[in-house]
């Protein structure tokens, strides 16, 4: 239930309003933005809301069931505080957002109308359009153990145990030449087998794209030389010298956990547990029902 104050509500009963939207939205990476669709900058909270960004608020879709209620909130693409780059780079998936509903003369009359986060991002040419998620969409997400045949934990996390900084998960490099849009060959890996790192994490520590990390899809030697093939192409261009470090991939199977990192004892996931052949198996006059583990 939303409390609005004595003097909010004196404004909205009266017959001319001075109301605005106001958007405070906080990224993964702790950066901090206001925005609103009043004309001028507004504060309040130690946040400044500014208008420059362009945005506009569509109406809010909502309903008494448990689905998620959205708002879409438009903007253009010249704000130097939301960059298609950024956008692309996947700084404000997920950030959080707060929308407040604010009388722009006395900013001191606002309410707080819904908390959410940042989902679904649609661009254009010229302009963008973010749709802000309600709470409910947390109530989407998978909670507790997942029962399947591979592992269910993330590779170096403490259910895992490994430690991805040990040399022999872990290795450093440089791009010798870029190939296509998402792999090139890349020197100080050689020691490493085929296939090491396919399924693993690369983090760029210099170059155009510092800071960011990438899935390997492929790892792959062509005459003693490595070549990584990303998931997705990063969003500034790959050029020859970029450093890099890598860490091991794990493909979740038990076979891998055993024999590359030797820790079956912690591997996540029920490789026993009967598939769907099992389940899709019918009659067959040879035999085979008696009840016996398949």
């Amino acid at each position: 239930m939303k409390s609005i104050t004595p003097n909010l509500q004196a404004h909205l009963d009266d017959g001319t309003t001075t109301l605005s939207w106001c958007w405070r939205i906080l990224r993964a990476d702790g950066a901090s933005f206001g925005f609103t669709d009043h004309d001028r900058t507004l504060t309040f909270d130690g946040t400044n809301f500014e208008p420059e960004s362009g945005l506009t608020a569509s109406e809010v879709r909502s309903g008494s069931d448990l689905s998620v209620d959205a708002q879409d909130a438009e903007g253009v693409l010249t704000s130097d505080r939301i960059t298609e780059t950024d956008i692309l780079d996947g700084r404000w998936d997920n950030a959080e957002v707060e929308v407040w509903r604010v009388n722009w003369a006395e900013t001191s009359q606002r309410v707080l109308m819904r908390r959410g986060a940042i989902g679904q991002i649609r661009r254009g040419r010229l302009a963008f359009v973010a749709e802000v998620r309600s709470l409910a969409h947390v109530l989407g997400q998978t909670v507790g153990r997942t029962f399947q045949a591979t592992c269910d934990a993330a590779l170096g996390d403490a259910r895992c145990g490994i430690d991805l900084e040990n040399s022999a998960f872990r290795g450093t490099g440089g791009v010798i030449d870029f190939l296509r849009d998402r792999a090139f060959t890349a020197s100080g890996l050689g020691a490493f087998t085929s296939g090491w790192f396919t399924f693993g994490t690369l983090e760029w520590t210099g170059g155009a794209n510092a800071g960011r990390r990438a899935e390997i899809i492929a790892h792959d030697l062509t005459d003693g030389i490595a070549v990584l093939t990303l998931l997705e192409a990063p969003v500034r261009s790959i050029a020859e010298g970029d450093a890099f470090i890598v860490r091991a991939g794990c493909d979740k199977r038990l076979e891998t956990c055993g024999a590359k990192f030797s820790n079956t004892v912690n591997f996540r996931g029920f490789p026993h547990i009967p598939g769907q052949d099992a389940v899709l198996r019918y009659a067959t006059k040879d035999g085979g029902h008696e009840g016996a583990v398949l």
